[in-house]
């Protein structure tokens, strides 16, 4: 049972499609500062420097949400010019189903401790 899921894990994450719009959406939210960043060292451009050093210093904070906006804009874009791979999707859609399920299950359970609570009262 968990090799199955293992090897449904790596199949996902090492399909070319996803690694592909992966590595666009990392381009548009991070990409874009470290090549400012370098082409502004290397000109000794101020203002490059200054732009893309601040934001790679909002990247490396451990509350930044670009991991989640990367990983949303590459499903989007798998979406968008992939939509017969089937497979990468369902794996996703199965993801996203079991998430939901599972944020359900923690309100109800939340609704019936607070409803407790108050018939305690």
């Amino acid at each position: 049972m968990i090799k199955q899921k293992l090897k449904t894990i790596i199949q996902f994450i090492a399909n070319p499609r996803l690694l592909l719009c992966f590595g666009i959406g990392w381009m548009i939210t991070n990409g874009w500062s470290y090549i400012l960043f370098g082409v502004g060292t290397y000109y000794q451009i101020g203002w490059m420097i200054a732009i893309s050093g601040a934001y790679l210093a909002f990247l490396w904070v451990p509350f930044s949400f670009e991991k989640i906006v990367t990983f949303a804009i590459a499903i989007l874009l798998m979406r968008w010019w992939f939509p017969n791979d089937t497979k990468t999707l369902g794996v996703l859609k199965r993801f996203h189903q079991k998430a939901k399920a599972l944020i359900k299950k923690k309100k109800s359970k939340k609704s019936e401790e607070e409803h407790e609570e108050s018939r305690d009262s």
